[in-house]
């Protein structure tokens, strides 16, 4: 279905929108999925709260102008889906990888964060990446660990005078 100019516009602010708040973005081949499978890769997209869009590489070029992901123009070429991560930096990549274990047809073509491009080999790292509240527990984990051992050291001298005088009372009573 061919876009007249105005959707063509709205389509591409609506894109530009998207990309000038996510976090990442990842470009994946989709030729050879059925329609099913497509419907089914957007719901479990919508889930996980990424924002999918199949564009033409052109306006997918006029999309992304002026944001972080203007990096990524130059992989645009065949039929591509834009996969941005709106919260979470790895939720696309982790659906995008996900999919593409069960469905071969889904290639990765390029995965960006940060405002750098980066190859479709770093779209597990990107996957790695934790979740916000995984992330906050690591920095609570890293935050305790020298607290938990500065009160051990503190109530040591105690424990330590405390077992003495137990050892004390015990060897006068016998």
């Amino acid at each position: 279905m061919a876009l007249n100019l105005e959707e063509k516009k709205a389509l591409v602010a609506e894109v530009n929108s998207v990309a000038a708040s996510a976090e990442s973005a990842v470009v994946a081949e989709y030729r050879g999925l059925t329609v099913s499978e497509m419907t089914e890769l957007r719901a479990e997209a919508r889930s996980s709260g990424v924002y999918i869009k199949v564009v033409k590489n052109s306006l997918a070029r006029r999309a992304i102008e002026g944001t972080e992901f203007q990096c990524m123009q130059e992989t645009l070429r065949g039929p591509l889906l834009l996969a941005f991560s709106k919260e979470d930096p790895g939720a696309a990549a982790r659906v995008i990888k996900g999919f593409s274990k069960d469905h071969d047809k889904l290639v990765t073509v390029s995965v960006s964060i940060g405002g750098e491009l980066y190859s479709a080999g770093d779209l597990d790292r990107l996957a790695a990446l934790p979740i916000l509240d995984e992330a906050r527990a690591m920095l609570l984990q890293i935050l305790n660990g020298p607290l938990t051992q500065l009160v051990r050291i503190l109530a040591e001298p105690a424990a330590m005078l405390a077992r003495t005088l137990q050892g004390k009372s015990e060897k006068t009573e016998s």
